[in-house]
């Protein structure tokens, strides 16, 4: 599974504006019903209950929040990289500012975790981070996140 498999150049936000992690999250959700078709509210409360269950800020900057939807028929990725950093409750208190959200579908099983291993993997390397951080336009950051080396496949 490759990233471009779970994300598409419309699927990337290169200036988040959120002041909240629950900002953050309805911004997201805002963006995940546009290109899912599925009611935002709806994406939001799934999003909020994954959150409920424990932070989905992994550290150094990064959150993977995700949700499974039994309406949807594929995994769908948005990558954010937010305007300034936020507190998201992450694992080592760090404030984040890299946010790639993942919804899969109900039925999705080991799909669902194989998407989240690959997006873990991704934003595990700091070089990807580095040049995400350094990007400001949404194309530029789909190339990096998309471009990474065949090391990283699962």
């Amino acid at each position: 599974m490759e990233i471009m498999d779970l994300i598409s150049p419309d699927a990337v936000i290169a200036s988040l504006r959120a002041t909240s992690k629950k900002q953050a999250l309805q911004e997201l959700a805002r963006k995940a019903a546009e290109l899912t078709g599925l009611e935002e509210r709806r994406i939001f409360e799934v999003l909020l209950e994954r959150e409920r269950l424990g932070t989905t800020g992994v550290g150094n900057g990064i959150a993977i929040p995700h949700g499974k939807l039994p309406e949807l028929t594929r995994l769908y990725g948005i990558f954010a990289r937010l305007d300034k950093p936020i507190d998201f409750d992450s694992i080592d208190d760090e404030p984040v500012d890299l946010i790639f959200l993942l919804l899969a579908p109900e039925s999705a099983g080991a799909d669902h975790l194989k998407a989240l291993a690959r997006v873990s993997r991704l934003l595990r390397d700091r070089s990807t981070c580095s040049k995400l951080r350094g990007c400001d336009t949404a194309d530029g950051l789909y190339a990096v996140l998309t471009q990474t080396p065949t090391s990283h496949a699962a």
